[in-house]
């Protein structure tokens, strides 16, 4: 048996329920992982309330780090002891120890700590993805970039100024503002305050950014297509604050003959070779010191909808991590 977090009912933080939960020995092709520390992200609100499919009762959380515990039959290139982490699906995080495919998990360099990897697999790899191959920032860009001071902004805003790009990033306080800026973002912009489209327009000089990447959804889609220029991507990756209300697609040829995409993580990451190469460029970036993975919050995994009260009430910054 196994301390878990699972949810038997979808709803608020409220439904998610600490609880001992069987684990088997792994089958074939599996390894068991014995967590020292479990990534919080927004995906995880999702599949709370079902915005995610997902067939109660089910163990949240789709990226921890960890000891390799146990193999299965078939497995190679691993051993029992192996430091390792992940980010992954079917959900199942949010326990002391898991079962999951070895060829979804990556071993972890000497460099990286178990903190620091379990903060920055689901968070750095979407970085790398929205950065490096959905759309690839050229030296010279200039970018929006939501939520800049968010766990995948933070990551984002650095890794985009290493490619030279110029990041214009949007932050709910002056003090988000202060910590996207100290990671790379050149124009910090509180929405709450500051109207973002007059803003891109006024720094680009009319002329608006070649991408915005958001991950905020509902209270901000439309308005993020006003700040391209022509030919210019929307990469909308996230809707922390709902579902953006449906596109006329005539919309996109009357700002400019636009481009919007929703990609997903997993897709870019579905072959062990997409996976072995997004994981060694994060881990390099982050080895280099190029780019710094800021662990601003722990919690316990039993206070795991605490955790989740403070992501969805937007108290958290940079990225947090549950220890079991």
């Amino acid at each position: 048996m196994v301390m878990a977090v699972r949810v038997h009912e979808m709803g608020g933080p409220e439904k998610l329920i600490y609880e001992d939960i069987p684990i088997s020995d792994p089958g074939e092709g599996e390894v068991r992982v014995r967590h020292t520390a479990i990534g919080l992200n927004f995906i995880d609100v999702y599949y709370r309330e079902g915005g995610y499919p997902a067939t109660p009762p089910f163990t949240l959380g789709m990226e921890g780090a960890g000891v390799v515990e146990a193999l299965g039959t078939g497995v190679q290139g691993l051993k029992e002891g192996d430091r390792v982490a992940y980010a992954s699906q079917p959900v199942g995080a949010y326990a002391e120890a898991r079962l999951i495919k070895a060829d979804r998990v990556v071993k972890l360099p000497a460099s990286i700590n178990d903190q620091t990897a379990a903060a920055m697999m689901l968070q750095g790899m979407t970085a790398y993805y929205l950065l490096r191959r959905t759309y690839q920032v050229q030296s010279g860009d200039t970018i929006l970039f939501h939520a800049a001071a968010g766990g995948v902004g933070l990551i984002a805003c650095q890794w985009a100024k290493l490619l030279g790009a110029t990041v214009i990033g949007t932050v709910g306080s002056k003090e988000k503002g202060e910590l996207a800026q100290a990671h790379g973002c050149d124009h910090p912009v509180n929405y709450k305050t500051e109207d973002f489209v007059a803003r891109v327009k006024d720094i680009t000089a009319g002329k608006g950014v070649r991408v915005v990447y958001d991950s905020v959804g509902k209270d901000t889609f439309m308005h993020s297509l006003d700040c391209l220029q022509r030919f210019g991507l929307l990469v909308s990756f996230g809707q922390s604050s709902g579902k953006a209300e449906p596109l006329d697609i005539l919309e996109l040829s009357k700002r400019g003959s636009l481009y919007v995409t929703r990609p997903t993580l997993f897709h870019y990451i579905d072959s062990r070779a997409d996976l072995e190469r997004a994981a060694g460029e994060l881990f390099d970036a982050v080895a280099s010191g190029a780019i710094k993975i800021e662990v601003k919050q722990t919690y316990a995994l039993k206070d795991a909808a605490q955790a989740h009260r403070d992501l969805e009430g937007r108290k958290t910054t940079g990225s947090t991590v549950l220890l079991p």
